[in-house]
C-alpha cells in the first residue's frame, strides 16, 4: 500500500471512530456526516492504490467511485447504502435541510449507518 493509500485509509478508520463517539454523545446528524466523510476517504484511498494521483477534491461517493473504476463493483445494496449516505454530508451542513436528516437518524438508524459502513470499508479495503 502506497503512502497515499495508507493516509487516506488512517483517516477514514479515524472518523468510523469518531461516528461512534457521536452516537454515544447522541449527536446523531454527525454520525451521518462521518460516515460520509469515512466511506469518501475509503474511495479516495482506493483511488490512489490503482490511479496512483491525487484523488479529485469532490464529495460525491458515486462520481468518485466512477472516477476509480470502483462503482461498477458495488452490489446494489452498496448503491443503495452509497445513495442513503450522500446527502448526509452537503445537506448536513445548511440549517434547510439540518432538521429533515436529523429526524431520519434515530440511534438504530446510526447504528445500522455505521455498521454498514464499516462493513463497506471493509470491502474496499480488501481491493487494495
Amino acid at each position: 500500500m502506497n503512502e497515499r493509500t495508507q493516509y487516506w485509509i488512517e483517516i477514514a478508520d479515524y472518523d468510523i471512530g469518531t461516528a461512534k463517539a457521536m452516537l454515544v454523545s447522541k449527536r446523531y446528524l454527525y454520525v451521518g456526516f462521518m460516515c460520509h466523510q469515512a466511506v469518501e476517504k475509503t474511495i479516495k484511498g482506493y483511488y490512489c492504490s490503482v490511479k496512483d494521483e491525487t484523488p479529485p477534491f469532490t464529495h460525491n461517493l458515486k462520481n468518485l467511485a466512477e472516477r476509480c473504476d470502483l462503482l461498477p463493483l458495488f452490489s446494489d445494496e452498496q448503491l443503495d447504502f452509497i445513495e442513503d449516505l450522500l446527502p448526509m454530508n452537503i445537506q448536513a451542513r445548511y440549517p434547510t435541510h439540518k432538521e429533515r436528516i436529523f429526524q431520519l437518524l434515530t440511534p438504530q438508524k446510526c447504528e445500522e449507518i455505521i455498521k454498514q459502513t464499516e462493513s463497506l470499508c471493509q470491502w474496499i479495503k480488501q481491493r487494495l
